[in-house]
């Protein structure tokens, strides 16, 4: 703020430098944040890796255990070749 009330009230050698040093710092805040993730990105992709792996043999599991499970039901089996529904005598109208 006391930067742009100076570099308003005319000091253009002030303004000069407020130009240069903005970008300066930009450029060197991106070197730094490019070197800063390009150290830790190997870390971050092992990571990454490691917990999709896990999340791979994790879902394996299942399928590996699914093969292996009967469901008991109560309800009565139907036969897929029967094209007609199966009758019951019970619910059906006395005539």
């Amino acid at each position: 703020m006391a930067a742009a009330s100076a570099a308003a009230s005319g000091s253009p050698a002030f303004a000069a430098l407020i130009w240069w040093l903005v970008p300066f710092f930009a450029v060197l805040g991106a070197i730094i944040y490019v070197t800063w993730v390009a150290k830790f990105q190997d870390k971050y992709a092992n990571e990454t890796n490691r917990s999709v792996n896990k999340f791979q043999s994790f879902q394996d599991s299942f399928r590996e255990e699914n093969s292996n499970i009967t469901l008991i039901t109560d309800q009565p089996s139907v036969d897929p070749d029967s094209t007609s529904p199966a009758k019951n005598d019970d619910t059906a109208p006395n005539s």
